[in-house]
């Protein structure tokens, strides 16, 4: 895995413009075999970066994904235990992305965010495809890459190392930081 370049500072985060967003984080897929990491390794990282983020008074937005057309939903299909906190978005997601049919974009601007940072399972797909779908919508993008992780190691570099970085930012967990309010 080639690890994102950090030789120029990153700029900081305006935490009334920013969100943070976790894609899938739900019980049966964070257990699957993924790599590069392991899903519960993800998800501690997604859990730290969440209480930053609310900390901060930044946005939490958590997706999840509903399959359709069935009567009841999997085991494990709920956000992860402890993940979501009050004033956190809650979207569910009927396909790969989380924009299409959802109404993330409307609520995103109705809270004026205009950067959007990235995290989840699995990196080139629901997390890409969201982020691809936001970047079409004039957001700013961040990809904290050991926030996510994907069903192979190569899946995940191949979205980390050629295309997120066309798309905008990519960090470690430790990199981000907020401006002072």
């Amino acid at each position: 895995m080639t690890a994102p370049d950090t030789s120029e500072p990153r700029p900081a985060l305006d935490p009334a413009r920013c969100a943070l967003v976790l894609v899938d984080l739900m019980d049966r897929i964070v257990a699957l075999p993924l790599e590069p990491r392991k899903g519960s390794d993800v998800l501690v990282t997604a859990e730290e970066l969440a209480r930053a983020f609310r900390s901060a008074g930044a946005l939490v937005v958590l997706i999840r994904v509903e399959r359709r057309g069935v009567a009841e939903q999997p085991p494990g299909s709920g956000l992860a235990a402890g993940l979501a906190r009050d004033g956190d978005l809650e979207i569910v997601k009927r396909t790969i992305g989380g924009f299409q049919g959802t109404g993330l974009d409307d609520r995103l601007r109705e809270h004026g965010v205009t950067t959007l940072v990235f995290g989840g399972i699995a990196t080139n797909l629901g997390v890409e495809s969201t982020a691809r779908a936001a970047g079409d919508l004039g957001y700013e993008l961040v990809f904290v890459e050991d926030a996510m992780t994907a069903f192979t190691a190569a899946e995940h570099e191949a979205s980390v190392t050629l295309d997120f970085p066309r798309l905008g930012s990519v960090v470690r967990a430790a990199e981000v930081r907020f401006t002072a309010g």
